[in-house]
């Protein structure tokens, strides 16, 4: 939603077409997993007094939304694409099909899946990490507006301290937050390592992808 309340924002949509265009160029192989929460997050549902599973199917169909507007984003920088969703809405999307998505990627297309794992009470996160383990991905990466993991939350307390790189059992026992424990038990089970950085900083992704120390590696 960039500097928006709500809602999308186009100055933001181009940005995140370049950065990717930017790494599929270079022929890495991506997926986008994108939530909803700019529109509608199910969580908060229950404050509305919509039900908690009516609601998080609302969430994942704003990750649709969401979706559509990357895609179209991606194609207009000349990248190819595909969606698939985790509900099925064949007139806008493909529905997931393991196989089919990693042909996708074989051929040079940018996979973005909407509507998470399809299922109430999961997270984007989850989703995030189940797609990644499903197309065997080399690694995950959590694209937030921090630039990696610390010690405290960084826009409350100044003090706080960036990890380089941390295990993920240090992030278990020292209490921080990466993803929701589901996301994270999947991604330590299947010794998928994550990468936390700053998506909103120019260039970011290709340095990753580049090898560079950016964020934080947990593995």
């Amino acid at each position: 939603m960039g500097n928006k309340d709500y809602g999308i924002d186009p100055e933001m949509l181009e940005i995140y077409a370049r950065e990717v265009k930017a790494v599929q160029e270079k022929g890495v192989e991506i997926a986008v997993v994108i939530g909803g929460g700019n529109i509608y997050r199910g969580m908060e549902a229950a404050a509305t007094g919509i039900d908690r599973v009516q609601g998080d199917h609302m969430g994942m169909l704003a990750t649709v939304i969401n979706a559509m507007a990357l895609q179209s984003a991606f194609e207009k920088n000349g990248i190819y694409t595909r969606l698939m969703s985790g509900v099925r809405i064949e007139q806008v999307c493909e529905p997931f099909i393991r196989r089919r998505a990693v042909r996708h990627l074989e051929k040079g297309r940018v996979v973005i899946f909407g509507a998470g794992t399809g299922n109430p009470y999961f997270t984007t996160d989850t989703a995030a990490s189940l797609r990644a383990i499903e197309i065997g991905a080399d690694v995950v990466l959590k694209g937030t507006r921090v630039d990696g993991i610390y010690t405290a939350d960084p826009e409350k307390d100044p003090s706080a301290q960036r990890f380089a790189k941390i295990s993920f059992k240090d992030v278990l026992s020292k209490g921080l937050k990466v993803m929701d424990t589901t996301a994270f038990t999947l991604c330590e089970e299947n010794k998928l390592p994550i990468i936390v950085f700053d998506m909103n900083r120019p260039g970011n992704l290709l340095r990753v992808m580049e090898g560079e120390e950016v964020g934080t590696l947990v593995s």
